[in-house]
Protein backbone atom coordinates (compact mmCIF):
# COMPACT_ATOMS: atom_id res chain seq x y z
CA UNK A 1 0.00 0.00 0.00
CA UNK A 2 2.57 2.70 0.99
CA UNK A 3 4.38 1.77 -2.27
CA UNK A 4 1.20 1.62 -4.70
CA UNK A 5 0.85 4.02 -7.46
CA UNK A 6 -1.76 4.56 -10.46
CA UNK A 7 -4.41 1.97 -10.35
CA UNK A 8 -3.11 -0.50 -7.83
CA UNK A 9 -3.18 2.93 -5.45
CA UNK A 10 -6.78 2.72 -3.60
CA UNK A 11 -8.71 5.94 -4.65
CA UNK A 12 -9.89 8.20 -1.75
CA UNK A 13 -13.63 6.78 -1.91
CA UNK A 14 -12.42 3.37 -1.52
CA UNK A 15 -10.25 4.68 1.74
CA UNK A 16 -13.65 6.27 3.01
CA UNK A 17 -15.40 3.13 2.44
CA UNK A 18 -12.53 0.74 4.24
CA UNK A 19 -12.57 3.85 6.79
CA UNK A 20 -17.15 3.19 6.78
CA UNK A 21 -16.49 -0.51 7.14
CA UNK A 22 -14.15 -0.75 9.66
CA UNK A 23 -16.43 1.72 11.82
CA UNK A 24 -19.20 -0.86 11.42
CA UNK A 25 -16.98 -4.03 11.79
CA UNK A 26 -18.38 -5.84 14.79
CA UNK A 27 -14.76 -6.97 15.96
CA UNK A 28 -13.91 -3.33 16.32
CA UNK A 29 -16.84 -1.76 17.76
CA UNK A 30 -16.61 -4.07 20.44
CA UNK A 31 -12.45 -3.58 20.98
CA UNK A 32 -13.06 -0.06 21.04
CA UNK A 33 -15.97 0.42 22.37
CA UNK A 34 -15.60 2.56 25.14
CA UNK A 35 -12.50 4.46 23.56
CA UNK A 36 -15.47 5.61 20.94
CA UNK A 37 -17.59 6.74 23.58
CA UNK A 38 -14.97 9.53 24.40
CA UNK A 39 -12.86 9.98 21.72
CA UNK A 40 -11.76 10.20 17.90
CA UNK A 41 -11.79 6.45 16.59
CA UNK A 42 -8.47 5.16 15.83
CA UNK A 43 -8.70 3.30 12.52
CA UNK A 44 -6.40 0.26 12.14
CA UNK A 45 -4.31 -0.17 9.08
CA UNK A 46 -5.28 -2.73 6.90
CA UNK A 47 -3.02 -5.87 7.32
CA UNK A 48 -3.15 -6.85 4.12
CA UNK A 49 -4.29 -5.47 0.67
CA UNK A 50 -7.33 -8.55 0.61
CA UNK A 51 -8.06 -7.19 3.98
CA UNK A 52 -8.48 -3.66 2.53
CA UNK A 53 -10.48 -4.67 -0.35
CA UNK A 54 -13.00 -6.73 1.66
CA UNK A 55 -13.79 -4.20 4.71
CA UNK A 56 -13.99 -1.43 1.61
CA UNK A 57 -16.80 -3.28 -0.25
CA UNK A 58 -18.43 -3.82 2.56
CA UNK A 59 -18.07 -0.22 3.86
CA UNK A 60 -19.54 0.97 0.51
CA UNK A 61 -22.72 -1.26 0.64
CA UNK A 62 -23.07 0.21 3.70
CA UNK A 63 -22.56 3.83 2.64
CA UNK A 64 -24.73 2.84 -0.39
CA UNK A 65 -27.57 1.69 1.85
CA UNK A 66 -27.19 4.42 4.57
CA UNK A 67 -27.22 7.30 1.66
CA UNK A 68 -30.63 5.19 0.33
CA UNK A 69 -29.88 5.14 -3.10
CA UNK A 70 -32.88 2.70 -4.40
CA UNK A 71 -30.67 0.31 -6.39
CA UNK A 72 -28.73 -0.72 -3.16
CA UNK A 73 -31.97 -1.08 -0.85
CA UNK A 74 -34.17 -2.66 -3.44
CA UNK A 75 -37.39 -4.05 -2.59
CA UNK A 76 -38.78 -3.30 0.63
CA UNK A 77 -41.50 -6.34 1.53
CA UNK A 78 -42.97 -4.79 4.79
CA UNK A 79 -46.53 -4.15 3.50
CA UNK A 80 -48.60 -1.71 5.45
CA UNK A 81 -51.80 -3.50 6.01
CA UNK A 82 -55.28 -2.61 8.36
CA UNK A 83 -57.61 0.00 7.90
CA UNK A 84 -57.76 3.22 9.69
CA UNK A 85 -56.59 6.57 9.94
CA UNK A 86 -52.68 6.01 9.10
CA UNK A 87 -52.42 7.95 12.08
CA UNK A 88 -49.40 6.96 14.77
CA UNK A 89 -51.52 6.38 17.89
CA UNK A 90 -50.22 7.40 21.82
CA UNK A 91 -48.83 4.52 22.80
CA UNK A 92 -47.45 3.18 19.63
CA UNK A 93 -45.48 1.97 17.83
CA UNK A 94 -45.49 -1.37 19.63
CA UNK A 95 -43.56 -4.18 17.52
CA UNK A 96 -45.96 -8.00 18.13
CA UNK A 97 -45.16 -11.08 16.42
CA UNK A 98 -42.74 -9.80 13.34
CA UNK A 99 -45.71 -6.65 13.03
CA UNK A 100 -44.80 -3.29 13.23
CA UNK A 101 -48.44 -1.95 15.23
CA UNK A 102 -48.69 2.13 14.40
CA UNK A 103 -52.25 1.96 15.94
CA UNK A 104 -54.70 -1.09 16.86
CA UNK A 105 -55.77 -1.68 13.76
CA UNK A 106 -52.58 -0.79 11.14
CA UNK A 107 -49.06 -2.27 10.96
CA UNK A 108 -46.53 -3.24 9.28
CA UNK A 109 -46.06 -6.40 8.59
CA UNK A 110 -43.31 -9.11 8.44
CA UNK A 111 -40.71 -6.87 9.83
CA UNK A 112 -37.79 -8.68 11.57
CA UNK A 113 -36.66 -8.39 15.08
CA UNK A 114 -33.35 -7.03 14.01
CA UNK A 115 -35.18 -4.41 12.94
CA UNK A 116 -37.42 -3.04 15.72
CA UNK A 117 -33.80 -3.74 18.36
CA UNK A 118 -31.13 -2.98 16.07
CA UNK A 119 -29.04 0.04 17.97
CA UNK A 120 -27.04 2.99 15.75
CA UNK A 121 -25.76 5.33 18.45
CA UNK A 122 -28.55 5.45 21.26
CA UNK A 123 -31.57 5.50 18.98
CA UNK A 124 -33.61 2.38 17.49
CA UNK A 125 -34.14 3.76 13.72
CA UNK A 126 -37.05 1.71 13.38
CA UNK A 127 -38.47 2.88 16.66
CA UNK A 128 -37.55 6.42 16.74
CA UNK A 129 -38.66 7.40 12.96
CA UNK A 130 -42.12 6.46 14.24
CA UNK A 131 -42.40 7.85 17.73
CA UNK A 132 -41.29 10.96 15.72
CA UNK A 133 -44.34 11.11 14.15
CA UNK A 134 -47.22 10.32 17.03
CA UNK A 135 -50.47 11.99 16.53
CA UNK A 136 -49.73 12.59 12.89
CA UNK A 137 -51.54 10.84 10.24
CA UNK A 138 -48.51 8.88 7.60
CA UNK A 139 -48.43 9.95 3.99
CA UNK A 140 -47.92 7.53 1.40
CA UNK A 141 -44.21 8.56 1.11
CA UNK A 142 -43.90 8.13 4.89
CA UNK A 143 -45.16 4.39 4.20
CA UNK A 144 -42.45 3.95 1.85
CA UNK A 145 -39.73 5.76 3.30
CA UNK A 146 -40.36 3.88 7.03
CA UNK A 147 -40.45 0.37 4.77
CA UNK A 148 -37.07 1.66 3.59
CA UNK A 149 -35.73 2.25 7.05
CA UNK A 150 -36.37 -1.47 7.58
CA UNK A 151 -35.16 -2.37 5.14
CA UNK A 152 -32.15 -0.71 5.37
CA UNK A 153 -31.76 -1.83 9.11
CA UNK A 154 -31.74 -5.42 8.06
CA UNK A 155 -29.33 -5.34 5.69
CA UNK A 156 -27.01 -2.82 8.12
CA UNK A 157 -27.04 -6.23 10.34
CA UNK A 158 -26.59 -8.62 7.73
CA UNK A 159 -23.34 -6.59 6.47
CA UNK A 160 -21.85 -5.56 9.59
CA UNK A 161 -22.24 -9.62 10.50
CA UNK A 162 -20.20 -10.38 7.44
CA UNK A 163 -17.07 -7.81 7.60
CA UNK A 164 -14.16 -9.76 9.03
CA UNK A 165 -11.41 -7.47 10.48
CA UNK A 166 -8.35 -8.60 12.09
CA UNK A 167 -7.23 -6.45 14.82
CA UNK A 168 -3.79 -6.74 16.26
Amino acid sequence: FRAATGEARPSEVKVFDYIYGVLHAPAYRETFAEFLKIDFPRIPYPPSPEVFAHVSEKGEQLRRLHLMEATAIGDAPYLFQGEGDDVVASGYPKFEEGKVLINKNQYFADVPAVAWTFHIGGYQPAQKWLKDRRGRSLSWDDIGHYQKIVKIVVETDRIMKEIELPLD
